[in-house]
């Protein structure tokens, strides 16, 4: 079992410990993220797509707001990505209409409860879970890493380099939680109407890669491929098997070209060659509860890259307090990993 009373676990950082404290999130407008997709609604359709702005409302509790003013069942409400509560957040969210359109007021409606409709566009199909590309995020900081003078290096580093994937502690809940939660689960066997949204299952999931992630950083090969790696194309989702690793290849790594991945645990055969699949075997078995329940649960192994790089990022003093990061990531990336590297919190 894992010993919570350590968490959160000290998992390394890319650039080494930060020395300076910061704040952030502590009001939703501190935090702003905007989904980024490759296409757009087409105009017409059965489903009304609403590129909707919410503040201080999860995405799932802004998706009932909106089944309910335009008088559907929630599942005819559609979403790509889970977004935060304290936060502002930019999404499209789709509703099934066919034939009829949007009750009246209903922009009104939603806007007093936290909701602003931007725009509203028609499109043949329902929107589906992770489907947009990239997120975009805004975050105000306070506090003495604005004036840390090695937060210009880190930030740097981070630019060149990319950030260390790790799960963020909003998928593990407070203090832990949800891994809590999924190490009891797992002891009884785990039961869908138990984690009905799966929750218990990602913490689980999300804690070993993030071992695994925090194995290579202490090795320094987070960023350099090795012979049975699994590699892949920056993106996209094709990945190949490093057979032999040559200067070309660890040339393409140093560029962001292709990366190493990890594994996100469940039942099936690892991609990964003899040596590493035994690496990575051995790590995650040291927590054989949390293995264990993954594989019996029915979960599919997966892989998800080791780091990702920052997309246009951009960071601007407001203060000798205060500052501001922008900066783009793929879909699944924590913006939290991110803060980590650059500043201490208790949450990270």
């Amino acid at each position: 079992m894992i010993d919570m009373s350590l968490w959160p676990p000290d998992w390394p950082h890319a650039h080494g410990e930060p020395r300076a404290s910061g704040e952030f999130r502590m009001t939703p407008d501190d935090f702003v993220v905007e989904e980024v997709f490759d296409f757009a609604p087409e105009g017409q359709g059965e489903h009304l797509w609403l590129w909707i702005e919410k503040r201080d409302l999860t995405t799932p509790e802004a998706a009932k707001h909106v089944a309910r003013v335009c008088g559907v069942r929630p599942r005819d409400v559609g979403y790509s990505g889970l977004k935060d509560r304290i936060a502002v957040t930019r999404q499209w969210v789709s509703v099934h209409l066919p034939g009829r359109d949007a009750p009246d007021a209903f922009a009104t409606r939603l806007s007093d409860v936290g909701i602003v409709v931007h725009e509203a566009q028609r499109h043949p199909r329902k929107l589906k879970r992770g489907v947009h590309r990239a997120n975009r995020f805004t975050l105000r900081l306070r506090g003495a890493v604005a004036a840390d003078p090695d937060l210009s290096r880190r930030w740097r580093l981070l630019c060149e380099d990319g950030v260390p994937n790790y799960f963020g502690p909003q998928r593990f809940g407070r203090e832990g939680r949800n891994l809590v939660l999924a190490q009891k689960a797992f002891a009884r066997g785990w039961r869908k109407r138990d984690d009905p949204h799966g929750m218990q299952l990602s913490a689980a999931r999300s804690f070993l890669f993030n071992e695994v992630l925090a194995a290579r950083l202490r090795a320094q090969t987070w960023r350099t491929p090795r012979p049975g790696d699994v590699l892949v194309l920056a993106g996209t989702a094709s990945r190949f098997m490093a057979d032999d690793v040559d200067a070309a290849l660890r040339e393409r790594a140093a560029r962001g070209d292709v990366t190493p991945t990890g594994p996100l645990w469940g039942s099936g055969r690892l991609e990964s060659g003899a040596a590493v699949a035994e690496e990575e075997t051995r790590l995650v078995m040291q927590h054989a509860t949390l293995v264990q329940g993954l594989e019996a649960a029915g979960v599919r192994v997966d892989r998800r890259a080791l780091c990702v790089p920052l997309d246009a990022p951009s960071l601007t003093h407001a203060g000798p307090d205060r500052m501001t990061l922008s900066f783009g990531l793929p879909r699944g990336a924590f913006a939290t990993s991110v803060l980590r590297e650059l500043m201490l919190h208790p949450l990270l």
